[in-house]
């Protein structure tokens, strides 16, 4: 049984468009949309929890889905390693394998592959690498990337793109792009073929293509027309998660959201905190996904609607209050700041599990008001008040 405030899933049978634009700010680029999926339709923004090896770390799959998130994060080059592809196609898909029932997106790998320098080498043809775990060699190509993913049976399939790191030069950068343009040409070439030679977990999986061009204007104009030329239902904006600064990720944004088609969801891989959030829809993006949350609450760390706060911080060793006073999570409910700080310096693992749901409650709760607030036409005045409580705290 759904939790009420899904109220928008519904089955993908009920509508037929795979992206809908309900409504646009008038005042920013803020957009309303919905999109469908083979498994749930999404509401957008949206915001997606990293279940990197098939698992938001510290959650079951149930909490996530009464949480209200309808979609989750899995990441191919992991398990692609372990378990392996071929036994979650044999289990019938990853959403049977891990019991989840909303949407699922899987990222190519590409960022995981491309972030262990020392462990692979790139060519033309694909990427070569050892397994974190064994030591194993490996060979993506775009071509395998898309038969993996397809066995996996996500909704949303990433396109294998190079995500170069930061700093590098521009003739890198553009050196970097040909091969992401030339891959992802591969991917959708082998989407096509693959789809019609054999039978997958999900019959009708969407295809992204990824903007790349690190921090170069021409590079980005460049690669966001390339991509949205291949028309894919879908267009990722990559490359803004690997050490750049805030100013540089939203520049990237408003070079590149302008050049994309309207009618298809914007997708910003790898971001971010609830300010870049707000920033990032500000300037027309659709969907995020980003390890903060889950990973920041392992280490002690929660969202408040005052501000960020450290559970290590001495201070709230008798602090007998919430967490966050204005939140309405089982955890603030239940607990005190001084207990949950007592877990994290105990080294209990219900810390992990605390600090964890309650930072995603937290998100969904910021991408629910953002939604009513576009829906409504008043999202700078959401935005507005929302950084000058969330900046203007004092619990940090």
């Amino acid at each position: 049984m759904l939790d009420p405030r899904l109220g928008s899933l519904r089955l993908l049978s009920e509508q037929s468009p795979y992206f809908e634009l309900l409504s646009t700010c008038p005042a920013t680029g803020a957009r309303r949309g919905r999109l469908h999926t083979a498994h749930r339709v999404v509401d957008t923004p949206v915001f997606m929890p990293v279940g990197t090896k098939g698992t938001v770390k510290a959650m079951s799959q149930q909490e996530l889905l009464a949480m209200g998130f309808p979609i989750i994060l899995g990441n191919t080059y992991h398990l692609y390693l372990r378990p392996g592809h071929e036994l979650v196609r044999e289990a019938g898909g990853l959403h049977r394998f891990i019991g989840w029932e909303g949407s699922i997106l899987t990222d190519s790998g590409g960022f995981q592959v491309f972030s262990l320098q020392h462990i692979r080498r790139i060519a033309q043809d694909g990427v070569r690498f050892r397994s974190y775990i064994d030591g194993s060699q490996h060979l993506f190509t775009p071509e395998r990337v898309m038969e993996v993913e397809l066995a996996l049976g996500a909704d949303i399939i990433m396109a294998f793109d190079e995500c170069p790191a930061n700093p590098c030069t521009h003739q890198y950068a553009l050196e970097s792009l040909g091969r992401t343009h030339s891959w992802a040409q591969r991917c959708a070439d082998s989407y096509g073929r693959l789809r019609l030679e054999q039978e997958w977990p999900n019959p009708d999986p969407k295809l992204f293509g990824i903007v790349q061009g690190s921090i170069y204007e021409d590079l980005r104009a460049q690669s966001a027309d390339f991509i949205a030329s291949l028309d894919t239902p879908g267009i990722a904006i990559g490359g803004v998660s690997v050490g750049e600064s805030r100013e540089d990720v939203l520049r990237v944004i408003e070079w590149t959201a302008p050049r994309l088609p309207a009618h298809k969801p914007r997708y910003l891989m790898g971001v971010g905190t609830p300010k870049d959030i707000l920033d990032s829809v500000e300037r027309g993006i659709d969907m995020f996904d980003c390890v903060l949350p889950s990973r920041l609450g392992r280490n002690g760390s929660a969202y408040t609607s005052l501000g960020r706060v450290n559970l290590k911080n001495q201070r709230f060793t008798r602090d007998f209050s919430p967490l966050d006073p204005n939140c309405d999570c089982w955890c603030c409910q239940n607990y005190t700041a001084a207990y949950i700080r007592h877990l994290y310096m105990s080294d209990e693992m219900l810390v992990s599990r605390l600090l964890t749901y309650h930072n995603l409650y937290f998100y969904q709760t910021l991408i629910s008001g953002i939604q009513t607030s576009i829906e409504q036409g008043c999202f700078p005045a959401f935005r507005d008040a929302f950084l000058e409580r969330y900046e203007g705290g004092d619990r940090a």
